[in-house]
């Protein structure tokens, strides 16, 4: 999974920090915790990617495996201190996107499902456009989900399904500010940690008859 946030110019100082401590906060949720030990293979690799214009994406935190409780506290004590990498710059999505796929590409891990989450509180607006970067995104069997942040604009949420979102069973959380990040990203990650593929769930016997 990786963890696209936004650093554009919208995004001030504090709102950064929102973002940074929410990814730390999810780590530590007991329910992301027993979902993520559960899972068929004990553990999730995440990376941190941050985000601005065309010309500005970071790794901000390279693949770490998260398969013990101390793994997942050592995680969220690296992601709530990550200083912000990027330069101020306009919102492109289709950038993140682009960049975050070539993340996924270079993982050192085999995983079932790979995804990129996009957070962000603004539009497309700089970069190329977006749309053929989610069709490769389905077409790499690459799930994009989406975090709408509202503050700026309410129905952002809207205009995350339409454009950003693609890929099998992708889905759109929303926070109505920053404030609400912290219990939004927990919401989606346990979705993200919890959700089976159809074509994996066991199928119930037939009863006779």
């Amino acid at each position: 999974m990786v963890l696209a946030i936004d650093c554009s110019y919208s995004v001030d100082a504090g709102e950064y920090d929102l973002q940074r401590k929410g990814i730390a906060y999810a780590l530590q949720d007991p329910e992301i915790r027993a979902a993520v030990a559960s899972g068929p293979n004990g553990g999730i690799a995440i990376s941190v990617v941050q985000w601005s214009s065309a010309q500005n994406q970071v790794l901000a935190l390279p693949w770490t495996l998260l398969n013990s409780p101390g793994a997942l506290d050592a995680a969220a004590a690296r992601i709530a201190s990550l200083p912000r990498a990027t330069q101020d710059g306009a919102t492109s999505i289709s950038s993140a996107i682009r960049f975050s796929m070539q993340v996924l590409n270079d993982s050192p891990y085999r995983a079932v499902r790979r995804i990129i989450d996009i957070s962000g509180d603004g539009r497309n607006n700089n970069g190329p456009p977006l749309n053929p970067l989610r069709e490769v995104a389905a077409v790499q069997g690459i799930t994009i989900n989406g975090l709408a942040i509202l503050n700026e604009h309410p129905t952002l949420d809207y205009y995350f399904r339409q454009k950003i979102i693609a890929g099998f069973g992708a889905f759109v959380e929303k926070a109505n500010s920053y404030p609400d990040y912290r219990e939004a990203i927990r919401r989606k990650m346990l979705k993200e940690i919890r959700y089976v593929p159809v074509s994996r769930q066991e199928t119930p016997p037939r009863k006779a008859g």
